[in-house]
């Protein structure tokens, strides 16, 4: 929760993380990044202890990820944790521990400055020390024997956006090619559906507005950001809006050349004519066959994977053999025994 609130004195934010108090804000998002995974409901079977750990957690961040509410997180816990404490009396008795340990943890000036610059009391010294002009938050003073001020549940804070919650989902090959919907459930447990797009890349971020955490004091609610996982396809793979096909050909239609079909990833089949003297691993490009995105379609790209027979009959054996001798010139290692010894 962003903005001070009175029970701000008895969480340490700092701890929840694992952090120093004197810790970047980069530490700080690295530290709630690691622990917002490890405790997700998702990622442990709905476990309540984990849910209420990833909401502490959430809760932690979101108040010192924001620097303002950061320093008077702060403040708050210092005046109640043993720190700098307001002193009854003025003057003399107002000495250690008192306004000028409070100024000084706001870059101030000390008690006296703070007693000619605010001749309005106790009220303007506290506005100032929060840079609100008094107007945000509301202080409270007591005249008791303590010198101290009321609660701090007075204190209000600007409208702030909930935190994005992350989530991982995987899809089959085929529905990442004509796009699908997907449920997800929320630490909340509430079900959230959300539309994959046509032509998803693995890896690719989807956001789904409005749908995170709720927001502080009246904000936006935070958005879900889906990484999208594609799962291997045995014939098929996705690089943006390109495919690859790994197309298996007979030893005698890569060397003769042939006229074979490739199946099409969105339906039906498309004739691809193999070249003469092709080897395993040479690539013809299909113009406009691959993925279709924003009324444009990607290509789709064969790879040649030369096949040999795993047996051969006689008559096989005997053609293969007056074959090796036809050909008995052309060394097929010449360029691999040069560059191995480049």
């Amino acid at each position: 929760m962003a903005g001070a609130s009175q029970d701000w004195l008895e969480k340490d934010f700092y701890a929840e993380l694992g952090v120093a108090k004197d810790a970047t804000q980069e530490e700080i998002k690295k530290a709630y990044r690691k622990l917002s995974r490890k405790h997700h409901p998702d990622r442990n079977g709905g476990s309540k202890e984990s849910e209420e750990k990833f909401k502490r957690v959430g809760e932690a961040y979101q108040v010192l990820s924001n620097p303002e509410d950061r320093k008077q997180y702060d403040a708050i816990r210092s005046l109640g944790a043993g720190g700098p404490r307001f002193r009854a009396g003025s003057g003399a008795g107002a000495g250690a521990g008192g306004f000028e340990d409070i100024f000084s943890m706001f870059g101030g000036a000390g008690a006296r400055n703070a007693r000619t610059q605010h001749p309005g009391g106790f009220e303007d010294i506290l506005s100032n020390m929060f840079g609100n002009g008094g107007n945000s938050y509301n202080f409270s003073t007591n005249n008791d024997s303590t010198g101290g001020f009321g609660g701090f549940g007075g204190f209000s804070s600007r409208p702030q956006k909930g935190a994005d919650i992350t989530a991982t989902v995987s899809i089959p090959l085929r529905k990442a090619v004509d796009g699908t919907t997907i449920k997800l459930n929320t630490a909340s447990g509430k079900s959230v559906t959300a539309r994959i797009p046509q032509g998803v890349s693995d890896g690719q971020k989807i956001r789904i507005p409005g749908k995170g955490n709720p927001g502080v004091k009246g904000g936006a609610p935070g958005d879900i950001i889906v990484t999208v996982n594609v799962e291997p396809h045995p014939i098929y793979e996705l690089k943006g809006k390109d495919v690859y096909v790994n197309l298996p050909v007979s030893f005698t239609e890569a060397a003769l050349g042939a006229t074979v079909e490739v199946p099409v990833i969105d339906g039906g089949n498309v004739k691809v004519k193999i070249p003469a003297g092709s080897s395993t691993d040479r690539i013809l490009r299909v113009r406009g066959k691959g993925i279709p995105k924003k009324d444009e379609h990607g290509d789709m790209y064969v790879r040649i994977k030369v096949v040999v027979p795993t047996k051969l009959s006689e008559d096989a054996k005997k053609a293969a053999e007056l074959f090796g001798k036809a050909t008995s010139e052309a060394d097929p290692r010449a360029d691999f025994i040069k560059m191995a010894h480049m």
